[in-house]
């Protein structure tokens, strides 16, 4: 695989799913532009573009996407991996909460993508990667904001595919839903919860980082050129 000659823009970017996606772009030849909001440190050793920037700002996006449009010319490539949570149960879940989530995690995406798809679309070519999550496919108990807005990606990739493929366009819109992984979020989980997360699995663990972003790599490059508008699980097998 080769992303030579690639730009691509990764939000979410510091990150432990955001932060292995870029690193392994920039390895395999791209550019990279790491899109984040906190925890810089995380990122602040790879040789790449950090841009600041809250997703959920449809106004810093608009000015964030003309800065590097006018300094990059083009995005071959973007993944979008921005996501908090603010897990309650619904009966005791805030207005507050619920928004905070959906805003970050499908506004954000919504707002990065209305501005690149359409210019990949002008441009012939380009695939937008959507990190979803099992939780937008199964649920979870205390995630309500959390799944919905991860559904929500699911159902907005599926759109895209078919809107950025009009007019013989060769844009490839897809959704990577990992199961549990060992990011740094996940570590604050008591050990004997990861344990059972992991029981619940075919494999018998956890996922990396990496194993992630390998899949990232695979539907970043041609080699995956017949697949768009699809969801693939990166879970080990996790039996809900």
């Amino acid at each position: 695989m080769n992303l030579k000659g690639k730009v691509t823009m990764v939000t979410g970017a510091s990150g432990g799913i955001g932060r292995e996606i870029c690193r392994l772009f920039l390895e395999y030849g791209s550019t990279v532009i790491g899109i984040y909001n906190s925890n810089i440190d995380s990122i602040s050793d790879l040789n790449i573009e950090l841009y600041k920037l809250d997703v959920s700002n449809t106004a810093e996006c608009e000015k964030c996407y003309k800065f590097l449009i006018e300094k990059y010319n083009k995005i071959d490539i973007l993944v979008n991996c921005a996501g908090i949570t603010s897990d309650s149960l619904t009966k005791n879940m805030s207005e507050e909460q619920f928004d905070k989530v959906v805003s970050v995690n499908l506004k954000g995406t919504w707002n990065i993508t209305r501005l690149v798809g359409p210019d990949m679309q002008r441009n012939g070519n380009g695939s937008i990667i959507n990190i979803s999550s099992i939780v937008g496919e199964f649920g979870n108990i205390g995630q309500v904001n959390y799944a919905a807005s991860k559904s929500g990606i699911i159902g907005m990739t599926k759109t895209w595919a078919r809107e950025f493929a009009m007019k013989n366009s060769n844009v490839r819109v897809n959704a990577i839903s990992p199961g549990y992984t060992m990011t740094d979020m996940l570590r604050t989980v008591p050990q004997k919860l990861l344990d059972k997360f992991a029981s619940n699995t075919m494999l018998g663990r956890l996922a990396e980082p990496i194993e992630i972003a390998n899949v990232a790599l695979f539907l970043a490059d041609d080699m995956s050129s017949y697949i768009t508008g699809a969801n693939i699980d990166v879970n080990g097998g996790m039996r809900l």
